[in-house]
């Protein structure tokens, strides 16, 4: 029996990994748990009465591109966060989990071949997975650009070789950053925009992590677009409630570009697409439309930072995060350091190499550990004082 060539070489998911390194030694503890980002924070207590006042949906067919009530507040979002004005009927797309459109986007919008070459997909180095796997599925050389302390977190495209530039046709960039909680500034989006203008590519943004920040929300790449002039089909943005609102399992996101990428992304997905059910798609417009309990999280993440810098500061290599919720701490091995912590703590925290591969440069995070501050404020206190004490305990013995 026959099967397909194309993902048979793809390393072992995190996760699986995870569960290999970690199940077949005891916990030192009661289980703290601070590996995946799933958020813990409570949702809007209204979200299921608007699911249960507009239940006569799941009898009907949900709108495959997103329900009229839910691009418009989509798009009036989009407005108040970034100043952009865009067509909610041509330039928005309700998405079933953005990691649905961050996978399809290379298939829907990138070229097969580009100046006669097999096309190559920038992307950060550690990285979501599901960019990697975008790009093989869309026929393309998945590019890693390792996104380094040297480098400020983020990836470093200008130092792609131009050969590879002239068959790029598309960049991953996230900003916030998973996992490291850097942000793009102005600068550093300018730079990227004018880059993929000489080298004629789109910018895939993954902003998922935008409205979890200090004091200063992030600048976005709708909002560079506006303000450099540039052609809104260059610029692909992707954002979820997942972290915004404390809602991954209402599985609501959405991809907003120009009328002629959204054009090529609805054509794909009214084959392929698994539109989200209308009454959820209900409760997402009135999610979008609400600020007052993503601040309320916001707060409840700022809390969270305080106390990581308090408890954790003086590490030496340690950078407290600018926004989004895990801390990328230095160890000297990362499964090392895990199965450590495991072992004699109880709390379990995710290797920084499995969110990254080997480069001709090294895994970029193979000397760090993820650190998810997703917990209730004293659980994550805890787990914190933890990691300190097992990892780095020459704090103690200066504190003494």
């Amino acid at each position: 029996m026959l099967y397909p060539e194309r993902f048979s070489n793809l390393p072992a998911h995190a996760w699986p990994r995870l569960r290999a390194l970690l199940d077949v030694h005891e916990g030192g503890g009661p289980l703290i748990q601070m590996t995946i980002g799933e958020p813990k924070h409570a949702f809007p207590a209204w979200v299921t009465d608007v699911i249960a006042q507009n239940a006569a949906g799941f009898n009907s067919y949900p709108p495959n591109d997103g329900s009229p009530e839910l691009k418009t507040a989509i798009a009036g979002w989009i407005k108040r966060r970034y100043g952009a004005d865009l067509n909610a009927d041509t330039e928005v797309m309700a998405l079933n989990g953005t990691r649905e459109g961050l996978y399809n986007a290379v298939i829907a919008v990138c070229p097969e071949t580009k100046n006669r070459q097999k096309p190559a997909i920038l992307m950060p180095n550690p990285f979501y997975q599901v960019y990697m796997i975008g790009a093989i599925s869309g026929g393309a050389d998945p590019v890693m650009v390792n996104a380094t302390s040297e480098t400020g977190h983020l990836p470093d495209f200008h130092g792609v070789p131009e050969e590879t530039l002239k068959r790029t046709t598309a960049a991953y960039i996230c900003s916030p950053a998973n996992p490291q909680g850097a942000v793009a500034d102005k600068d550093y989006w300018t730079r990227l925009f004018a880059l993929a203008e000489k080298y004629d590519f789109k910018i895939f943004a993954d902003e998922c992590y935008s409205e979890i920040y200090r004091d200063t929300p992030p600048v976005g790449a709708m909002q560079m677009a506006e303000e450099l002039g540039t052609d809104r089909n260059r610029v692909v943005i992707f954002h979820s409630l997942s972290k915004r609102s404390n809602l991954p399992g209402l599985r609501s996101g959405f991809v907003a570009s120009g009328p002629d990428t959204i054009r090529e992304i609805k054509q794909l997905r009214n084959y392929a697409g698994a539109p989200l059910p209308l009454p959820l798609q209900q409760a997402a417009a009135a999610v979008w439309n609400d600020e007052a309990h993503v601040e309320e999280s916001r707060e409840m993440y700022r809390e969270k930072y305080e106390i990581a810098d308090r408890i954790l500061g003086n590490v030496e290599g340690y950078v407290s995060p600018d926004a989004g919720f895990f801390l990328w701490l230095p160890v000297e091995n990362d499964e090392e350091a895990a199965v450590k912590l495991w072992r004699e703590t109880g709390v379990k925290v995710l290797p920084g190499g499995y969110l990254a591969q080997d480069t001709d440069r090294g895994n970029p995070g193979t000397k760090y550990i993820r650190v998810a501050l997703v917990a209730p404020k004293d659980e994550a206190e805890r787990g914190l004082e933890l990691i300190r004490d097992c990892l780095y305990p020459e704090l103690n013995e200066e504190a003494e």
